[in-house]
């Protein structure tokens, strides 16, 4: 019975007079979390409902936007509810490097389109497609997976984090620092961040090649399809750089630029991916540009009435 009531509880300490401003902030992170939702939601309904978007391509985006509202989904409920989750640390780090899985698949598609069109049909196959959209998610959580087993028996000695949610900063609060997960989550960071990077440099690196001795109408394609990708990976990896080196170098940052910087990491990368895909590709911002144009005549028509 005693071992059932040994519950820890661990403090949030990273947020700025939640006190004071607890009802603020739940209307305004309650207000973002449906905007991501709905944004993100809105691009991965377009790509499904056209067939036009049934490419690989496309359905590689609506895989990322996904993945963006599991991301958010991980984080915000946790947000307004003030309640830590033992398990949203593995949720957490899976779907981030999922991201990075995903976009090493979206340059090895945009590889064989630009610099093999000739074999880019019977190549990225939907079965191929398939496979790479499960392994992305499924290398990532296994591998992770092992990380919270060797984590489960260490203790803690500090019960307050400085973050707003549970991510790495959580081994800062361990009584000793494990060696093996130390030695382990390097090898993850390697496998799962900088080898996909160094893929999609090297593929990208190709293609530059390519369209550099391609023709202009080429270039454009490339320019038009290729340039998200980029926008999007650098845009992550600025920030997951931000939430590895934080915690690891034990920066003493000031409470709010802290808070700041990682409000940035939950909100402004799942905005940021529906916005530059629904503006930035052709087939997507057309799509998106009547179902606008409906929309407001439906509310123009419901007006009158």
């Amino acid at each position: 019975m005693e071992d059932k009531l040994n519950v820890t509880y661990i403090t949030l300490g990273g947020h700025v007079e939640l006190q004071k401003y607890q009802y603020l902030y739940f209307v305004v992170m309650f207000t973002l979390y449906i905007l991501i939702i709905c944004c993100n939601s809105t691009i991965v309904c377009l790509i499904v409902i056209h067939k036009n978007l049934h490419e690989p391509m496309y359905i590689f985006i609506a895989a990322l936007l996904i993945n963006s509202i599991l991301y958010t989904t991980t984080i915000f409920p946790k947000l307004l509810t003030d309640f830590l989750s033992e398990t949203q640390v593995f949720a957490y780090y899976t779907l981030a490097f999922s991201e990075f899985l995903l976009l090493a698949a979206m340059a090895y598609d945009r590889y064989l389109s630009i610099c093999k069109p000739l074999q880019y049909p019977t190549i990225m196959t939907k079965k191929t497609v398939s496979v790479l959209l499960i392994l992305a998610w499924l290398v990532s959580a296994c591998e992770l997976a092992l990380a919270i087993t060797l984590n489960a028996n260490i203790k803690l000695c500090n019960l307050t984090l400085k973050g707003i949610f549970c991510n790495n900063s959580v081994y800062k609060i361990q009584c000793v620092s494990s060696v093996a997960l130390s030695i382990y989550g390097v090898f993850i960071l390697l496998n799962l961040a900088l080898l996909p990077m160094l893929f999609i440099l090297f593929t990208y690196t190709r293609i530059l090649i390519i369209c550099y001795r391609s023709s202009k109408t080429v270039r454009n394609k490339a320019a038009q399809t290729c340039l998200p990708h980029l926008l999007v990976l650098i845009n992550f990896s600025c920030f997951i750089t931000y939430d590895i080196v934080i915690v690891r170098l034990e920066s003493d940052i000031p409470k709010i630029p802290r808070f700041i910087m990682t409000l940035q990491i939950i909100l402004y990368h799942p905005l940021f991916n529906p916005i530059i895909y629904g503006l930035k590709m052709k087939e997507i911002s057309e799509h998106l540009r009547r179902l606008l144009h409906l929309l407001c005549y439906s509310t123009v028509v419901l007006c009158q009435d």
